[in-house]
């Protein structure tokens, strides 16, 4: 049904051949596509785009693509997540436009490309462009920026639950419709919450710009200052420790990286919505250079999970008024099972006080 769903999306909103539509929605060949879409919707790909008010023909070149969201959405929050951790080479933020490089792996194969993901706060919803390099993997595409920007997520369920979080005196109220935000891809999520152990985001950002400059390939994309991909796992797996170290990564944070690195490569860990919860942060806590603060945060940005709660982390336990741990590990059980979204809204509280 969702693959379904999905090329009838495509086939109403970009101008890509029946063919490219039927494998990026997932279907093994032509012939199956035809035969399920029939069976379901008792017309033919094609007759479904022909009856379009507007057409084929009318239908501008390139593919974008609406993606809503359950209202109410904290759009200017959730950008602000993405500018202030924003990488050069990789990304770039303009207002509500987040664009940036990807590589992924669609059909055992690999491809690279780039997109642009504007919100559209009046209309609820996300207009995604993306490459034409990415056509083939677009529903690959589509699932990991919902993740990104936590397009699924449904705030009537969490909102009240966090309503009693606020500040000190003077602070900002609950902004509605906070979201889990992430990266489009989990290992380098995963990376990212290595860099940023034990430093600031301003630290964290500067060693992850290094890192993309020295090992990421190079990319043309439209977009200003975007012409990079993130390293692979393969490649850092592979890569000289001495070379990584040379850029200011302490020892400890290099053989965390790689010990990550050659896991994900060699299949033994996913890093994905889809991946199995508990196999997956036992796996992570084996890691040599990995403890309970980062797998909390991968499980939080990688795996989407709801309920993570990196207890040790110093901006939370600031924002709680607390050292101890425990109390505050206590004070979160009120927020289950969406603890994960507490730790944003805790996050928020500092940055409004900043």
């Amino acid at each position: 049904t969702q693959r379904l769903l999905l090329a009838k999306h495509l086939l109403s909103d970009t101008p890509m051949a029946v063919t490219q539509v039927a494998l990026a929605a997932g279907f093994g060949s032509l012939r199956r596509f035809n035969a399920v879409f029939l069976a379901r919707y008792r017309m033919s790909p094609g007759a479904l785009r022909r009856a379009l008010p507007t057409g084929p023909s009318a239908r501008a070149e390139g593919a974008t693509l609406r993606l809503a969201w359950r209202a109410p959405y904290d759009s200017a929050g959730v950008m602000r997540f993405f500018a202030d951790r924003q990488i050069a080479g990789i990304e770039h933020v303009d207002g509500l436009r987040w664009g940036r490089s990807l590589a992924l792996v669609h059909a055992s194969q690999g491809c690279c490309g780039w997109f642009v993901a504007r919100l559209v706060p009046e209309r609820d919803e996300v207009a995604l462009t993306v490459s034409p390099s990415l056509l083939p993997a677009l529903g690959s595409v589509i699932l990991r920026l919902r993740h990104a920007l936590d397009l699924d997520a449904d705030p009537s369920q969490i909102d009240p639950l966090l309503a009693g979080i606020v500040g000190a005196p003077g602070s900002a109220p609950p902004r509605p419709g906070l979201r889990l935000t992430s990266g489009p891809d989990g290992f380098e999520s995963a990376v990212r919450v290595i860099l940023g152990q034990q430093v600031t985001v301003a630290a964290a950002r500067t060693l992850t710009r290094r890192l993309v400059a020295r090992f990421g390939e190079p990319i043309e994309t439209p977009l200003p200052g975007v012409d990079r991909l993130f390293p692979d796992a393969a490649g850092l797996a592979a890569a000289d420790p001495a070379e990584i170290g040379s850029l200011g990564i302490v020892r400890q944070r290099v053989g965390a990286i790689q010990a990550l690195a050659r896991a994900v490569a060699g299949g033994v860990i996913e890093l994905h919505r889809a991946a199995p919860l508990q196999a997956t942060l036992e796996a992570l806590r084996a890691l040599p250079g990995v403890g309970e603060w980062s797998v909390q945060l991968i499980a939080m940005r990688a795996l989407g999970w709801p309920d993570a709660w990196p207890a040790s982390d110093i901006a939370v336990l600031n924002a709680l008024g607390t050292r101890d741990i425990r109390a505050a590990t206590a004070a979160a059980e009120s927020w289950r099972p969406w603890r994960a979204y507490a730790v944003m809204r805790l996050w928020q509280l500092l940055e409004k006080a900043a």
